[in-house]
């Protein structure tokens, strides 16, 4: 396998170059276009939109000035519109003023390169940030895996059903009520599927058991929070989401594991991703028990709050929620198509990457 590899490894770097103006973007193809780079040519920015919708790269390289669309406009549109927060956009530009580069850093460019310029600088920004690009996409991979391996989790109890999918959709919901960054809608979100990947590590002797635990299955189960961060610790990008699978079991009065931690010491994602992880077992069927109502839910919360289980500001903003909006918290039947397709496509992702390793 150290042939696919190689050709991995070795593969053009994709570059979108955008420009009105036919004479830049023949400059700038004579600088990129090499045994490393395949250049593609867009000449306004509703073209490159088009482009990139329609082809994989691993870098933009735009004008500022364009008319119609703007490169900022174009930057907006890729970061928001087509939500890829990681592709690299470089801006190339004549202005010196320091405003507009800041308008275009807050638009979403990664970079810039002011005209004139050496064709030694653009080669050399334009490497590194298709570099970075592959690092990053490598990562994505890996993340891909790891999801696969949580959903694998959960479709082996059969009592759960779309548990992962309906926390996926309720964090962006309870996230966005709280006012969270993106970084933690991100983090709020992976916790959905993420926070019970630790169960791999739990025999399915007990993580199937049709009765009740032993005290000693118990201790086994309660390890599945700490195997779970063990796993995601090693990656960067899950900097925010490890919190949540470790502590997403702590108590507000200290009597949660894994670590017994007490009110504020909780990570503030993993006490909102808790009230979460509750609403979604209190609110569907399960072989032992039926569906709660909306009422008997307010009612157990509140409780939980009382005995000093929950935290009360948290609680209080969730049960406002279910009361006035409560079909924002309802998984929408298209999006349960889209995780199902997810699903498979991270599972022949585990696929490729065995045989990768192989």
């Amino acid at each position: 396998m150290a042939t696919d590899n190689k050709t991995v490894a070795e593969a053009k770097y994709k570059v979108l170059v955008v420009d009105d103006e036919a004479a830049q973007r023949l400059l700038v193809t004579e600088i990129l276009e090499s045994q490393e780079f395949d250049v593609i040519e867009a000449v306004n920015g509703r073209d490159a939109i088009a482009c990139i919708k329609e082809h994989e790269f691993d870098i933009v390289v735009l004008d500022k000035c364009m008319p119609d669309i703007s490169g900022d406009e174009v930057c907006c549109l890729v970061r928001n519109e087509l939500e890829m927060p990681f592709l690299p956009l470089i801006m190339v530009t004549g202005t010196a003023d320091d405003e507009e580069l800041q308008k275009s850093l807050q638009s979403g460019a990664s970079d810039f390169v002011r005209k004139p310029y050496s064709s030694i600088e653009l080669l050399a920004r334009v490497r590194a940030a298709a570099n970075n690009k592959r690092v990053t996409d490598q990562l994505d991979n890996m993340e891909s895996i790891l999801f696969a391996l949580a959903r694998m989790v959960e479709a082996k109890d059969e009592v759960t059903g779309d548990h992962c999918s309906r926390l996926e959709h309720m964090s962006v919901v309870f996230g966005k009520e709280l006012g969270l960054d993106f970084n933690e809608l991100v983090a709020l979100r992976r916790g959905g599927v993420l926070h019970d990947i630790g169960k791999l590590g739990i025999p399915d002797s007990i993580l199937l058991k049709k009765g009740p635990l032993t005290s000693e299955e118990w201790d086994v189960m309660r390890q599945h929070s700490a195997l779970g961060c063990y796993l995601c610790n090693g990656l960067k990008s899950m900097k925010y989401t490890v919190p949540i699978i470790r502590h997403h079991h702590e108590r507000w009065d200290g009597g949660g594991y894994p670590d017994r931690l007490k009110g504020e010491e909780i990570p503030f994602l993993a006490r909102a991703f808790q009230i979460l992880d509750i609403y979604d077992a209190l609110s569907n069927e399960r072989p032992y028990k039926k569906a709660f109502s909306q009422d008997e839910i307010i009612a157990i919360f509140e409780e939980d709050v009382e005995k000093g289980w929950r935290d009360p500001a948290l609680v209080s903003v969730f049960l406002n929620l279910l009361r006035t909006r409560p079909e924002d918290l309802l998984l929408p039947q298209e999006k349960q198509r889209e995780q199902e397709t997810e699903i498979y496509g991270n599972l022949a992702g585990i696929s490729s990457f065995a045989r990768n390793r192989g």
